[in-house]
């Protein structure tokens, strides 16, 4: 687990190294245990290092192969290069214990093709000294980021957008698509997309091959496919394949480390569900770790009375963390500022505080994300096809967009406003032929692009800010594709993640499993007030945001004189979504 970026130049000149220096400055964070180097004529890599396989100098990156000739610079996890390494050991000589190595006689041994064996975490560079030939790929559900700046005389690659920004020469005005995406979709731009025209990023389950010359190519080599079985199963045995398939999803992400694992407890049923399946697998003294915040009259800020009965049930070393409104205001700068990209959801401080308490315990954690997204948890999926009238997307929009059309004309400037680019997007994905039903196709929407960019992203900016590596075993690939193939009734039953609450019973208490579907409580950024409040009207009312002109002033005043009403369908705070983008702007130095 670690921060990579790296510089190619195209037409005879060589990479700044400069550039690569405050490149690294910026990943500091990400990888806290090794800086590392490295330059071969037009290209240059760097590296921050996170420890956590083979914990010795010899996995240290940029990695180096002077025999076979590459080079590579990797952030993520291999959960299966113990077996790689196996397959490959007849025709190589390996010299680390670590997956990274891997990487390198994989491509040799495979060529491009070599992502399509990887099971993992991944975002990865590998130069061919030889052929001068830059490989770049990115894991299947995008669990790992990887952002470029692309121009016709070079490309810069980094694991974030303030490594890209901090290099300099990059075009940061606003791309008015990604715009329409941000705030209809609460902060998802999906990719290729950023919200600069000057950065851009790899879409999962691609990878992206540059030529010395300056030739690109981008290709897919995984796609997931939503239909039914040839050979139907029952119920029951639907269940048993998802139960066995997650129990090894779970078992790969506590074994492949040489340090040791603990788990993200929220007190839902996903959380909760890891700790019951790892101590299945027979795991002792797991620990665990809870964050509660201030109540709010509406909802309560913390869950401990369903955390602590499964941490007392699996007698797990359990670690609780309460949070006072006036610590999470003191410290949302900081969380903002390791935002790779701005991120509306009221749990990114939340998950930036917990990360910080956690790992001064544990350098790894295994977390929920993606249980709702592949197995149907949302309250709006039984809305969608309860819904009778109307296209595949007029269903969609109805319960999931932030906006409609009409009210983004009366929020942006209107230069930066033409045609409905998100219904257009969500549209084609949700027709694109392999989805039986209408919630096949959302849910695939969902796990393949709307759950990168916004959990998922969201986890891994919050926890690799404290040098802390999160796994997501729900969202692991072949759990995925399987999942993705069960009738969607069994996804829906029981008020949504039917299947999960069935494998839970009897390993979770009932009241966990039949309480209602909650969410990372962090109420004061939802129901705004007070301070809140204030610090939101500060930055709307700035010079800096009027100086910008974003935003049409009538729309801002209009939230501002009554922002607890003006909510988007699934219960965000409209005001919120404009605020925070400008701090995020501000707290980049965007101008």
């Amino acid at each position: 687990m670690c921060g990579i970026c790296g510089e190619l130049h195209f037409k005879g000149t060589r990479p700044d190294l400069a550039s690569i220096r405050r490149m690294l400055d910026r990943l500091e964070r990400r990888g806290p245990d090794h800086e590392g180097s490295y330059s071969d004529g037009p290209l240059a890599f760097g590296h921050r290092r996170l420890s956590i396989l083979d914990l010795s100098e010899r996995s240290n990156q940029p990695m180096v192969d002077p025999e076979l000739g590459l080079a590579v610079v990797f952030n993520g996890t291999l959960y299966n290069f113990r077996e790689l390494r196996a397959e490959l050991a007849g025709r190589y000589r390996f010299f680390s214990t670590g997956d990274t190595e891997v990487i390198l006689k994989a491509y040799h041994a495979w060529g491009e093709d070599c992502v399509k064996r990887f099971h993992g975490m991944f975002a990865f560079a590998v130069w061919d000294l030889r052929e001068q030939r830059l490989f770049l790929g990115r894991d299947r559900m995008g669990i790992k980021p990887l952002y470029y700046s692309l121009t016709d005389q070079r490309l810069r690659f980094a694991s974030n957008i303030q490594a890209l920004l901090a290099a300099g020469d990059v075009d940061t005005g606003f791309d008015p698509v990604a715009l329409h995406h941000h705030f209809t979709l609460h902060a998802v731009v999906p990719a290729p997309r950023t919200l600069f025209k000057g950065v851009r990023k790899l879409r999962p389950g691609h990878t992206l091959t540059l030529e010395h010359d300056g030739r690109v190519r981008e290709q897919r080599y995984w796609a997931l496919e939503a239909v039914r079985p040839d050979t139907p199963l029952s119920p029951e045995e639907w269940t048993q394949a998802i139960h066995d398939s997650l129990r090894q999803a779970v078992k790969k992400r506590l074994e492949v480390a040489d340090v040791p694992v603990g788990v993200l407890l929220s007190g839902g049923l996903d959380s909760s569900l890891l700790v019951a399946l790892l101590a299945e697998s027979g795991v002792r003294n797991l620990q665990t770790f809870t964050v509660g915040f201030e109540d709010q009259p509406e909802e309560k800020g913390s869950e401990f009375e369903f955390s602590d009965p499964v941490a007392e049930r699996y007698a797990t070393v359990h670690h609780r963390f309460h949070v006072p409104n006036d610590q999470v205001l003191q410290r949302l700068p900081e969380a903002v500022d390791q935002m790779a990209e701005p991120m509306v959801g009221q749990d990114a401080v939340a998950f930036y505080l917990l990360s910080e308490q956690v790992s001064q315990h544990v350098k790894v954690v295994q977390s929920g994300q993606g249980a709702d997204e592949v197995f149907a948890g949302y309250f709006w999926y039984p809305r969608m096809v309860a819904e009778t009238e109307g296209s595949r997307v007029e269903r969609f929009a109805r319960h999931y967009f932030d906006r409609d059309h009409d009210e983004f004309l009366q929020m942006l400037a209107p230069e930066l406003v033409s045609e409905d680019h998100t219904r257009a997007l969500i549209e084609a994905a949700l027709n694109e032929p392999g989805a039986d039903t209408l919630l096949d196709a959302v849910l695939r929407l969902d796990v393949t692009t709307l759950v990168v960019d916004d959990p998922v992203k969201r986890v891994d900016n919050m926890t690799m800010a404290w040098g802390l590596e999160a796994r997501v075993p729900f969202l692991d690939h072949e759990l995925v594709e399987l999942a993705a193939r069960m009738p969607p009734e069994l996804k829906l039953a029981e008020g949504g993640k039917g299947v999960l609450k069935h494998i839970s019973r009897g390993l979770l208490p009932d009241s966990v499993i039949d309480r209602p579907k909650g969410y990372f409580p962090l109420p004061a950024l939802k129901y705004v007030r007070g301070p809140f409040l204030d610090f939101m009207r500060d930055i709307l009312d700035s010079q800096a945001c009027r100086e910008r002109g974003l935003y049409q002033r009538d729309y801002v005043q209009r939230l501002l004189a009554e922002p607890e009403k003006h909510l988007t369908r699934i219960q965000g705070s409209k005001l919120w979504h404009l605020a925070l983008l400008e701090f995020w702007l501000q707290r980049q130095g965007v101008s």
